[in-house]
């Protein structure tokens, strides 16, 4: 028996990288996952691989339950629409995680208002229609969990003077998204606590070499030694919407210190979380 096993669960962004490894793990542990994006094909991105007919035919060569639903988050009616076709092929959702993101690594005196729009519309507002909706399902039984997937860019680059050096350039627009969807994080959690639905947040200690930060030149690929294995978040996602509420509810952290805490990492933790301080939420 599985640790999600039964559960119906939704994750955002589920066509590569982070969301794929999220999905592929829940369905391994029983959970019927509705997998969504924008992506239904392979090719369809201009610039990136991977597609909800990937991962979704891996889940099932694998024995999961998996389902694509194809579904722009910036727009409320097809969030809407999203729910509508969850319930009619598997019913209530137990968990959801806002992975999706659209980042553009633009400087400000750059950035096109509508694309800073359209940014914080699927970064910010999407989490917040998606758990509004995954709350109409989850208050009525008194359980549920909510993952967020957050990123070190919330963490800024405090008080100057500045060496120029910053950590991911062109990522204010970015930066500001993550840090607000924190906060969102912990007011939630609080919220509803007594409703019995535990909300959490979850960034990587070291950037994941997933298709997107690969093609952003954050990290070269699998082989470099400044990044992590995806199977490490995707672990620590699990860990936080199946350990007990009072236990984990309200966290803003990271994958490393998730699995270091709970015996999973055999060696020593860096990044975020050991060697850098994490964000001012993740430390509350």
């Amino acid at each position: 028996m599985g640790k999600l096993d039964k559960k119906v669960a939704i994750v955002t962004g589920a066509s590569r990288g982070i969301g794929q490894a999220i999905a592929e793990l829940y369905a391994k542990e029983g959970a019927r996952v509705i997998c969504t994006a924008r992506t239904l094909h392979e090719g369809e991105h201009k610039l990136l691989t991977g597609s909800l007919e990937t991962t979704v035919a891996g889940i099932k060569k694998a024995g999961g339950d998996a389902t694509a639903v194809t579904c722009d988050v910036s727009s409320e009616a097809e969030c809407e629409k999203l729910f509508n076709e969850t319930h009619r092929i598997y019913g209530p959702v137990d968990v959801l995680v806002n992975n999706a993101a659209l980042t553009y690594f633009i400087p400000v005196k750059d950035y096109e208002p509508r694309k800073w729009k359209r940014s914080f519309d699927i970064n910010l507002h999407a989490p917040f229609i998606l758990s509004r909706l995954a709350l109409k399902d989850m208050i009525p039984r008194k359980s549920g969990a909510i993952l967020n997937i957050s990123s070190a860019a919330a963490v800024g680059p405090g008080r100057g003077p500045y060496k120029g050096d910053a950590i991911i350039r062109g990522a204010v627009c970015y930066g500001a998204e993550k840090a607000a969807m924190e906060r969102m994080t912990q007011g939630l959690a609080e919220e509803v606590y007594e409703d019995g639905i535990s909300v959490t947040c979850l960034s990587p200690s070291v950037v994941v070499p997933t298709p997107g930060a690969v093609h952003f030149h954050l990290t070269s690929g699998d082989d470099d030694p400044n990044s992590e294995p995806v199977e490490w978040m995707a672990e620590s996602a699990l860990l936080l919407v199946t350990e007990p509420l009072d236990k984990v509810t309200g966290w803003v952290t990271y994958s490393q210190v998730v699995l270091k805490q709970y015996g999973m990492l055999k060696k020593e933790g860096r990044g975020f979380g050991f060697d850098r301080k994490g964000s001012g939420y993740s430390q509350i």
